[in-house]
């Protein structure tokens, strides 16, 4: 049976979001994405393209609601960044390893959200050996994928 990680990748429609001006955006989330046919939106306040594609400033400029939203930005923003997911109706959320707050858990946690957190969605796109399968093999070897 797929863990909660993996079904995180059954929807259809994404949005990732980053904070360019302050940490490189999740660019290899959002190409991972993207190579699986997913439709993806890069949201990002201070870009106005990611990987040649139309960046957002906000959840709710893009031209489709998201189903599924994963957030890479500086921990001081990862709570208000869950709660425009909240916002706009999204429920399920990945906030990149080391990105959570007890905020951001609390608040996912009242809206109903399905708050996936601890660990990089990469190591679920990148196919091939790579620092992030070496990751998926220990986290599969401890039971937390």
């Amino acid at each position: 049976m797929p863990s909660n990680y993996e079904t995180f990748f059954n929807a259809e429609r994404f949005a990732v979001i980053g904070h360019s001006a302050s940490k490189p955006f999740p660019i290899l989330s959002y190409k991972g994405l993207k190579r699986l046919g997913k439709t993806v939106y890069p949201v990002d306040v201070s870009a106005e393209r990611i990987d040649g594609d139309q960046a957002y400033a906000s959840l709710d400029a893009l031209p489709q609601t998201p189903e599924a939203v994963i957030i890479e930005v500086p921990k001081q923003e990862t709570r208000d960044w869950v709660a425009r997911a909240a916002e706009i109706g999204v429920s399920d959320v990945w906030v990149h390893m080391a990105h959570e707050t007890p905020e951001a858990v609390a608040l996912a946690a009242e809206k109903g959200i399905n708050l996936r957190t601890g660990t990089c969605a990469v190591m679920y796109l990148k196919p091939g050996l790579s620092y992030h399968s070496i990751h998926q093999a220990i986290m599969k070897l401890l039971g937390k994928y």
